[in-house]
């Protein structure tokens, strides 16, 4: 795949990835769980077939310490015993978020299993997250951006 754009050169789409990074700082610095952040920019990734966003937090995890255990599973969270089951409640919201645009919503069923296990801060957290990381997905796929050469950190 060849890249189309280097959104990051450009003066436009660079300001806007800068402030969707910042806004990431606050899913950072909320109660959520990282391994939980991590998780669900994997899943959202790899359900919008983005490689360069299904790669970063890959790596990011794993240099966290994450196991690849875990980290190979996500795909298959539904089957897999490795996730609690706050993990797994913010894997299913994950998906129904994600699929909105498949003329699909997010069931009471997934939204009680979430409310079950955050809080008003931290649903709130795992909303914006799985936001920007669609945010995220759609502007590195239109662009190609390639995937592989992200190092731990890379991006703050």
């Amino acid at each position: 795949m060849e890249r189309r754009m280097d959104l990051h050169a450009n003066a436009v789409a660079g300001s806007f990835l800068k402030r969707l990074n910042m806004a990431t700082r606050v899913i950072k610095d909320s109660a959520l769980p990282a391994a939980t952040w991590e998780l669900v920019k994997i899943r959202a990734s790899q359900i919008n077939v983005c490689g360069c966003c299904s790669f970063m937090p890959l790596v990011d995890a794993a240099h966290a310490g994450e196991t690849s255990v875990r980290l190979n599973m996500v795909a298959a969270w539904h089957e897999a015993t490795v996730f609690t089951p706050a993990e797994r409640a913010a894997l299913a919201l994950t998906e129904e978020a994600t699929r909105i645009g498949d003329g699909r919503f997010v069931s009471d069923e997934a939204w009680q299993q979430v409310r079950e296990h955050y809080d008003d801060d931290q649903v709130a957290a795992l909303i914006a997250a799985i936001a920007t990381i669609n945010a995220w997905n759609r502007m590195y796929l239109v662009a190609r951006e390639p995937a592989g050469a992200y190092v731990p950190g890379q991006w703050g």
